[in-house]
């Protein structure tokens, strides 16, 4: 294929008519001020879209647009050009056809570009155009650090076997230790985790390997295996990056850190635990860039979403969000907050730990180390003169007896419980040996929550349900064959060959009525329960996930695994 030839981008799309002349002017004023290229500004102006920009280029080259959330990338064939020349070039290898290679350009008019791509791939290329944000998200997913955290690891194996228990290198300062291998090894990590969306990293020792593992969309997945010599140069540096006592190896300890990824800054939580062949390390990982989510983001149907908003205007009461750990409880009690923090209302949290710093709300971390416990912590803050309580979780009777009595006493108080369902919560404080009139007095909605996993939209296809999901189906809901537009992901470098892309919540909720109230003084668990699930009956969690796969959104196998964890 000849080279590209020069294109004047304005130009082109003034002659397509997809751009004014009089809007090109003002890009190109706005250009000379920002130094961003011409497309991006005209982007972000709002004149054209990448992909008006991309089909523009594509007709005047007379190639074709590639749209890569609906093309297969093969992550060997994209491999063969390195990551750092796809970022700098802009590029992607699409695939192999006749001996040439096609790769897809985020600019194919740039001439320097394909001299050097086809220097670097020693091959004869055909082009395409491809959006900018679509091929760095590409990028981001494919090119993978297994192959450089297996090298890295056998490095490090090396470095501390002619070394034996010498961890000079591991203590040393930071600006020393820049090209240590067990430094460039965690960055190296959390890049990779980062890139894959991981919420934690798992760090194992076993009788005769390590295996680093990633918890993605909820599923733990294997990232590589190393040499178990390497485990104890790798907490030691990760506790002190935490402050966390390196002589400490019989006791679990907690903390946390900060790494810079690509410009953006990743919270990390570390918890340590000794186990038989070693100390074990969880990363709980918090993007800091991603913002918090908006309470009418989080997925709720419309009219429970109007009915948490109105609860959050009230001056009392109690607003209790249950789940199992991970399920993302924290998630809707920041965007609460987010909803109610304004200059006239004070809002206290006492939380462990703290996960985000919200501005303009006053945020304490409990130390039970120096007895700062939840329970200290919240009869100082009554005493704050505060509108809003945020309690972390009630983790006992005390702490829930204190947060009871302040929604009584004029405060909204917001918190979490550990329970199955919203239907078993009150019951689950009573049998904390909270009093019966404190639970009815106090309580105003229970909202229980569980996070599904959502069908990747770049491999989803419809799906016939089997023999054996029919018949759940049917024992659950009745529905017969030909109902719902179920769907299931086949598997693409997007979702690294899961089917899955992202998560979402499923919700259900329980407001305290009168009839609930009443049974709730009478102290009678039962006919409680009983009440409360026939006002939610049709609007459950097993109800919600299965309208998202009713809706093609989720697969029946999340459903099924819905229903499964509320069984009891």
């Amino acid at each position: 294929m000849a080279s590209p030839e020069k294109v004047r981008l304005g130009e082109l799309l003034v002659r397509q008519e997809l751009l004014t002349a009089d809007q090109l002017d003002t890009a190109l004023a706005r250009q000379r001020a920002s130094g961003h290229k011409l497309g991006r500004t005209l982007v972000d102006a709002g004149f054209v879209t990448e992909e008006q920009i991309c089909g523009a280029l594509a007709r005047q080259m007379r190639i074709p647009y590639i749209n890569l959330k609906q093309f297969s990338l093969d992550a060997r064939l994209v491999q063969r050009l390195p990551e750092a020349q796809a970022r700098r070039f802009r590029a992607i290898v699409l695939d192999e056809s006749g001996g040439a290679l096609r790769v897809g350009l985020a600019d194919p008019t740039d001439l320097f570009a394909y001299d050097e791509l086809s220097r670097l791939l020693k091959r004869e290329l055909s082009l395409a155009v491809v959006s900018e944000s679509q091929l760095l998200e590409s990028i981001d997913r494919v090119y993978r650090r297994t192959h450089e955290i297996s090298a890295l690891s056998q490095e490090l194996t090396a470095e501390l076997a002619q070394t034996e228990a010498d961890f000079g290198a591991v203590l040393g300062s930071d600006a020393a230790l820049k090209d240590a291998p067990v430094v460039k090894l965690l960055q190296t990590l959390f890049e990779d985790a980062a890139q894959v969306r991981a919420s934690d990293i798992h760090i194992e020792p076993q009788e005769h390997n390590l295996h680093v593992r990633f918890r993605i969309d909820g599923v733990l997945h294997l990232q590589t295996e190393a040499d178990s010599k390497i485990a104890s140069a790798l907490v030691l540096r990760l506790k002190l990056m935490s402050g966390l006592d390196i002589s400490e190896k019989r006791l679990p300890q907690d903390g946390r850190f900060h790494v810079d990824i690509r410009g953006s800054a990743l919270d990390v939580r570390i918890s340590t635990m000794p186990t038989q062949y070693g100390e074990s390390v969880v990363m709980r990982l918090l993007s800091q860039s991603t913002g918090l989510l908006r309470l009418d983001h989080l997925g709720m149907p419309a009219r429970m979403l109007a009915r948490v908003q109105h609860a959050l205007t009230r001056t009392g009461g109690m607003i209790l969000v249950t789940g199992p750990t991970g399920s993302g409880k924290t998630t809707a009690l920041y965007a609460a907050l987010a909803e109610i923090n304004r200059p006239d209302r004070k809002i206290i949290t006492v939380e462990d730990p703290v996960e985000y710093r919200l501005p303009g709300i006053n945020q304490v971390q409990v130390h039970d180390k120096i007895d700062l416990s939840f329970e200290r912590v919240l009869r100082s803050a009554l005493r704050q003169d505060p509108d809003v309580i945020l309690v972390g979780e009630m983790r006992d009777r005390t702490t829930a007896e204190i947060g009871l009595r302040a929604a009584m006493t004029g405060h909204l108080v917001l918190s979490t419980l550990h329970t199955n369902d919203a239907a078993s919560t009150p019951v689950r404080l009573l049998d904390m040996g909270i009093p019966a009139y404190m639970v009815a007095m106090s309580l105003n909605l229970v909202i229980a929550q569980r996070l599904v996993r959502l069908v990747c939209g770049d491999c989803s296809q419809p799906h016939e349900p089997t023999v054996a999901e029919f018949a759940w189906l049917s024992h659950v809901g009745g529905t017969s064959r030909g109902k719902g537009g179920w769907a299931k992901g086949l598997g693409c470098s997007r979702c690294n060959g899961t089917g899955y892309s992202g998560r979402t919540a499923i919700y259900e909720m329980l407001e305290m009525t009168q009839a609930l109230v009443q049974a709730a003084n009478g102290g009678s668990p039962i006919e409680f329960v009983r009440l409360a699930r026939e006002q939610i009956a049709g609007d459950t969690l097993l109800h919600h996930a299965m309208r998202l796969a009713g809706e093609g959104r989720t697969t029946l196998d999340e459903a099924m695994r819905v229903a499964s964890q509320l069984e009891t």
